[in-house]
């Protein structure tokens, strides 16, 4: 039977390190999240194994990744890196040690992009590539998806995930000018994407509801077809509106419904092992 990958997921002390992005309205994840949090979870999802991720931009980060990835369930960790200071990047690099490292991130939020397009930023993404290394981002305005194209264009051996579908407008039910924003990422062939919900829209949501999320899913499924997308929880941030099997049955569900068994087994699990060279 295929593997069944979470390719996006967290481990946090609340009290280990500060987290910018989270707010008073997100007393629900204001607590520890630790392996042992969420292997009951994985079990009953029929989860196999994951892709941990950074949450916090700094160095400590990585070492406590480091620790978090020896446990069984995590088959592949994307680090963090200061990727906008290439010096400082590099050095970071070669100071952590994450025996199963796969990718780098840092969080971009809605800040400009343009520093993608320095040559010493070019050159660090050219060497990341040839680690093996992806990059996962979330751009979401016109100029921030510009720039990204830019340097899959640029770099094309670079592998680049979105996370979170790019930020659809869920909450609103809104569809431009997300669904050409999807288009145009789909249309570099080093661009993946992660079917799972972010931060910003759990936010908004006002409360989860899998239906709504169908014809997003079935939009990036049409843009990227079932080779190039991930399945993903984004727990433990999803526990702001979801319990981790409520939201991975209905990820499951709206990708099941697009797609044959083939598509939904790579969607689920074999794509992640593709894109981030799992073990």
């Amino acid at each position: 039977m295929p593997q069944v990958i979470d390719a996006h997921q967290h481990f946090w002390r609340v009290t280990a390190q500060d987290q910018p992005w989270r707010t008073a309205h997100h007393d629900a994840i204001a607590r520890d999240f630790e392996p042992a949090d969420l292997e009951a979870e994985l079990r009953t999802a029929g989860v196999d194994a994951t892709v941990l991720m950074q949450s916090v931009d700094e160095p400590a980060e990585n070492d406590r990744l480091a620790r978090y990835a020896e446990d069984v369930v995590v088959a592949g960790v994307v680090g963090w890196l200061p990727l906008r200071n290439p010096a400082d990047a590099r050095a970071e690099l070669q100071r952590l040690r994450i025996p199963n490292l796969v990718g780098a991130r840092c969080l971009v939020a809605d800040d400009p992009l343009d520093w993608l397009g320095e040559p010493d930023v070019v050159a660090l993404f050219r060497d990341l590539a040839a680690k093996g290394l992806t990059w996962d981002v979330v751009p979401i305005s016109p100029a921030q998806i510009g720039n990204v194209l830019t340097l899959a264009e640029t770099v094309p051996d670079l592998r680049i995930v979105i996370d979170h579908l790019g930020r659809p407008p869920v909450d609103s039910r809104g569809w431009e000018p997300w669904a050409n924003n999807v288009e145009r990422l789909a249309s570099a062939p080093g661009i993946s994407m992660k079917v799972s919900v972010g931060i910003d829209v759990l936010s908004a949501w006002d409360a989860w509801n899998g239906d709504d999320l169908h014809r997003y899913v079935e939009h990036a499924v049409r843009a990227f077809g079932s080779s190039r997308l991930m399945l993903a929880s984004n727990w433990p941030v999803v526990v702001l509106r979801a319990s981790y099997v409520q939201a991975w049955r209905d990820l499951s569900a709206a990708v099941a419904s697009c797609l044959g068994d083939d598509g939904y087994d790579a969607v689920r699990g074999e794509n992640a092992k593709r894109i981030y060279q799992l073990p």
